[in-house]
């Protein structure tokens, strides 16, 4: 008896809209290609640097018209030196991008001594006093030593750092003399006083440590001792410890010590998503001091909302993408050290500045980098970001690169020097002694053979094909 058989099923169709994996992979496959590129840490270093340095005008124009129409008549006086400042911190830049890496070895040494210098003159009556901080030299523009001594002890201790890397294991070399060199510095910070200054060059020495391979029993022992120290530095000076209180309960004093944290609250507060508008907060009404300074990401939230501060959060962290990149990338150990220990100091002191605008760390009084007001930081900053394209072109891809297809378009523009391959340098045999040749001996023939073979051997050492040459050794 035949057997009714069930009809068989249609199949579905299938449904040709992009589901959330191919979509990220759409997005992402585009955008993985282009990293792979010898050149994409350079441009990408570029690129961040080119939209901070835009928005943070942008943003010092907003925060600071107020006050400065108040101050001089006009709206655009802090924003005019501002730009002046961009413009000197160029020069820097195409300074800091045309340096050869040997040459900031060469000059480390005596650009730190000349940073100790200067801040051992700030504290005499050459240095000018602002905010109750002897910090600056005033020579036609106020400057402040300290945020150049900054860079000069990250090239400095890097340069040393690498050279004792073969002795590193043992506490005495890896502490002198990069430790008391720093602690000089710190005191020295500490006597303006200058807090915030203090907290970022104990950054630079944590991270030349931590990149270095120090154990991590000695980052606990400095934790505790930086920790200690802050706290007793705040219970020494009274403005210290305000802030302190300030942080832990900044209700307590509304119109006092918390009145600048609550204020930067009530803006952030205020922009809501997509912000108030640009141009359009009230927090720059003198409502918020320092404004645009050392709280201009206030500002930011309440102008340009969570979006604006998710933007300048993804910039910050695109820089430490690519820093850290170019660390990893680069076969130089002097260039790993000193890439990953500005990258660290440079997000790092982002952080801490967006910590105590937001209430989760106390007020330090560091910049914004690259969006705050001020020319020593923003000077600086662009110095630091001309170092890390400079490495980013020494990167072995991109000097392959370079060598075989050009410059390229903006190394012609700029007329970057082609970068050359860094070459390790050759290790050191130990001299042979000869023994003393017995007293009456005939030694013509012996000695003739010894200096021929002598010479044979070097020539076998120092041959086209020999070791030394093949790895450009230098002694």
């Amino acid at each position: 008896m035949p057997t009714a058989t069930a009809p068989a099923r249609a199949p579905r169709p299938r449904d040709k809209r992009p589901g959330p994996r191919r979509a990220a992979r759409t997005v992402l496959s585009p955008l993985t290609a282009w990293l792979t590129r010898p050149l994409a840490s350079f441009h990408l270093l570029l690129a961040v640097f080119g939209l901070l340095t835009v928005f943070g005008l942008v943003m010092v124009l907003s925060a600071s018209s107020v006050d400065s129409f108040t101050s001089a008549g006009s709206s655009y006086s802090v924003f005019g030196k501002q730009v002046l400042y961009c413009l000197a911190g160029l020069v820097f830049f195409y300074a800091a991008l045309r340096a050869p890496v040997k040459l900031l070895r060469r000059i480390s040494l005596p650009v730190m001594v000349a940073c100790l210098v200067l801040l051992v003159l700030v504290l005499t009556p050459l240095g000018t006093e602002i905010n109750g901080a002897q910090s600056w030299f005033y020579v036609g523009v106020s400057f402040q030593p300290v945020e150049f001594a900054k860079i000069a002890l990250a090239v400095w201790g890097a340069h040393v750092l690498v050279t004792k890397r073969a002795l590193l294991t043992q506490y005495r070399h890896l502490l002198v003399p990069v430790v008391p060199a720093a602690l000089l510095m710190f005191a020295l910070v500490v006597l303006q006083p200058d807090l915030g200054s203090t907290v970022t060059l104990f950054i630079v020495l944590a991270a030349l440590l931590w990149f270095a391979g120090a154990p991590l029993r000695m980052f606990g022992v400095m934790l505790l001792g930086g920790v200690t120290a802050v706290v007793a530095l705040a219970m020494v000076a009274e403005y210290r410890l305000a802030r302190l209180t300030s942080f832990l309960d900044p209700t307590g004093d509304p119109s006092g010590s918390g009145y600048q944290a609550m204020q930067a609250r009530f803006a952030l507060a205020d922009g809501g998503l997509f912000g108030r508008g640009l141009g359009q907060g009230w927090s720059k009404w003198q409502y918020l001091p320092n404004v645009h300074n050392d709280f201009i990401f206030a500002v930011i939230g309440e102008e340009l909302g969570f979006v604006g501060c998710l933007m300048v959060l993804v910039l910050y962290g695109t820089t430490a993408y690519a820093g850290m990149r170019i660390a990893t990338r680069n076969t130089d150990p002097f260039i790993r050290l000193l890439s990953a220990t500005l990258t660290t100091w440079l997000v790092g002191q982002a952080v801490i500045n967006i910590g105590y605008v937001v209430g989760l760390l106390p007020t330090t009084g560091l910049p914004l980098p690259l969006i705050s007001s001020g020319g020593s930081s923003v000077v600086t900053t662009m110095l630091v970001f001309g170092l890390l394209a400079n490495f980013a072109r020494h990167e072995p891809e991109a000097i392959a690169a370079l060598r075989s297809l050009g410059p390229g378009r903006v190394g012609r523009l700029l007329r970057l020097p082609t970068p050359a391959p860094y070459r390790p340098p050759g290790r050191r045999r130990p001299r042979q002694s000869t023994p003393p040749s017995r007293p009456g001996a005939k030694s013509s023939g012996t000695a003739g053979a010894r200096r021929g073979s002598t010479t044979r051997a070097r020539g076998t050492r120092n041959g086209p094909g020999s070791r030394a040459q093949t790895r450009g050794g230098h002694r």
